[in-house]
């Protein structure tokens, strides 16, 4: 099981201000899309305080299998991947995207 890195927190406290960083997290996006965000609207606008580089790493994380993507809904991991399709460039997002629709059945 993932252990939370230095990186992790710093992208976690990025999406979640507000919150006390629990050590008990073992992924960054579903604590944040479940608990922390109000509603969709509000988890996209977390989402787009992440760098480039951050949804780079979070792309590199889930393509390795330490972050959940599938451990969240598929209107949110759809905003996820509409915006890493938006800055990241290269078929990271495409890639993710298949592997999603595949395991889930969800066309997001």
């Amino acid at each position: 099981m993932r252990k939370l890195n230095e990186k992790d927190l710093e992208i976690l406290r990025k999406l979640a201000p507000e919150a006390s960083i629990p050590t008990h997290y073992r992924s960054i996006l579903p604590p944040v899309s479940m608990h922390f965000a109000a509603d969709d609207e509000d988890l996209q606008d977390r989402l787009k305080r992440l760098s480039t580089e951050d949804l780079k790493y979070l792309a590199d994380r889930i393509l390795d299998g330490s972050e959940c993507l599938l451990c969240i809904s598929p209107e949110a991991a759809g905003m996820f991947l509409d915006l890493l399709e938006e800055r990241v460039p290269g078929d990271t997002a495409k890639s993710i995207r298949e592997q999603y629709n595949s395991a889930t059945g969800y066309d997001v």
